[in-house]
C-alpha cells in the first residue's frame, strides 16, 4: 500500500511537470527582441519592422493611437531629427519571456535609452518598458512606457532660446512697393 501511494505521488509530481517552461530568460523570441533593439539602434528601419507582423499594433504610452509597422518608421524618424546620437545601453538592458494565462506569449523589455539633443549637445537619460506580444515568431503588439517630461521640457527650452535669439521683427518701418504705388497715385 505504502508503495502504491508513493508510486502515486510520484507519477502526480511528474506528470505534473511541464517542459515549456512559463517564464524564461533564453528563448527564440528574446533574440528577435534583441535584434529588433539593435536594429532600432542603428536605424536599420526595413530590418526592424521585418521582426512584426504586417498587421501588428504599436502602442507607445497610449491604449489609444496605434502605429502600423510602417509608421512606426516614420515615428522613430521624427523623433531622432533632435538627436546627434541615440541608442539603448547595452549594458542596462533585461529581457524575460513569459506565457500568460491566456497561452500568450509576451517579451518583456528594460533598458536604458541615452541620448544627446543637436541643439545643444544635452545628454538624457530615459527608462524604458517595452513588451512585445508575439505568434509563430512575430511580433503582433507592442507596448512602449516611459516618461518623456525631461526631453519636453528641454526641447521646449531650446525652442524658446531660439525665439529669443532672433532679431525683433521690425515691419512696420518697411514699405512696400504697393504702398508706394498708392501713395503715388494719391499725389
Amino acid at each position: 500500500m505504502k508503495k502504491l501511494i508513493l508510486l502515486s505521488c510520484l507519477l502526480a509530481i511528474f506528470t505534473s511537470c511541464n517542459n515549456n517552461p512559463r517564464y524564461t530568460q533564453d528563448s527564440e523570441e528574446i533574440e528577435i527582441v534583441k535584434t529588433a533593439i539593435n536594429d532600432y539602434d542603428y536605424q536599420e528601419w526595413e530590418k526592424l519592422i521585418s521582426h512584426y507582423a504586417d498587421t501588428a499594433q504599436i502602442f507607445y504610452n497610449t491604449r489609444s493611437k496605434i502605429f502600423s509597422p510602417q509608421e512606426l518608421i516614420v515615428f522613430h524618424k521624427n523623433n531622432d531629427a533632435s538627436f546627434s546620437t541615440r541608442a539603448f545601453e547595452d549594458e542596462n538592458r533585461e529581457y524575460e519571456m513569459v506565457e500568460d494565462n491566456n497561452g500568450k506569449t509576451w517579451v518583456n523589455f528594460w533598458g536604458l535609452w541615452k541620448g544627446n539633443l543637436a541643439a545643444n549637445n544635452k545628454q538624457i537619460i530615459i527608462p524604458v518598458h517595452i513588451t512585445y506580444q508575439f505568434i509563430d515568431n512575430k511580433i503582433v503588439k507592442e507596448y512602449g512606457y516611459w516618461n518623456s517630461a525631461e526631453l519636453q521640457l528641454e526641447l521646449q527650452k531650446i525652442e524658446a532660446e531660439k525665439i529669443e535669439s532672433e532679431p525683433e521683427d521690425d515691419t512696420e518701418d518697411i514699405v512696400e512697393i504697393e504702398d508706394i504705388e498708392d501713395i503715388e497715385e494719391v499725389e
